[in-house]
């Protein structure tokens, strides 16, 4: 798949269109097999017991499909997620960042099917898995 947009500039249409969120989220790679981006996790995204919530977690697969999309759309503002599905595996540790790996598995006209691993930085093990399936007008 052509890539149409860098992690420069993914990170740059997160800032514009999601400056809510965009200071939590740092795109780190993009390339042929998808994109990898980090969640700065902070004391928000915890919760009791030291560990990284459910929802930060969702956040951080459902931005991720987000921008493995647009890296290859261009900028369309107007995807939405139309499901998503996520296993929790391993309690992530409050004292490190969150990695996801995004992969695109089918790029169509108006729907985007992609698979998300999130790792705690510096481990190897799986924490959560997503399947997300996106939505976007055709382009």
């Amino acid at each position: 798949m052509t890539i149409r947009m860098d992690a420069a500039e993914l990170q740059a249409f997160l800032a514009s269109d999601f400056g809510q969120v965009s200071d939590d989220f740092v795109v780190e790679a993009v390339d042929s097999d998808g994109v990898q981006v980090r969640l700065r996790v902070a004391e928000r995204h915890l919760r009791p017991g030291g560990t990284v919530s459910g929802p930060s977690m969702f956040a951080l697969a459902d931005v991720a499909i987000y921008l493995a999309i647009l890296s290859r759309i261009g900028p369309v503002a107007l995807a939405v997620t139309t499901n998503c599905a996520i296993d929790f595996m391993r309690k992530p540790e409050a004292g490190r960042d969150l990695i996801a790996e995004a992969r695109l598995l089918k790029l169509g006209r108006v729907l985007a099917v992609g698979d998300v691993l999130i790792r705690s930085e510096g481990h190897e093990a799986v924490g959560a898995r997503a399947g997300l399936t996106y939505s976007f007008p055709p382009g």
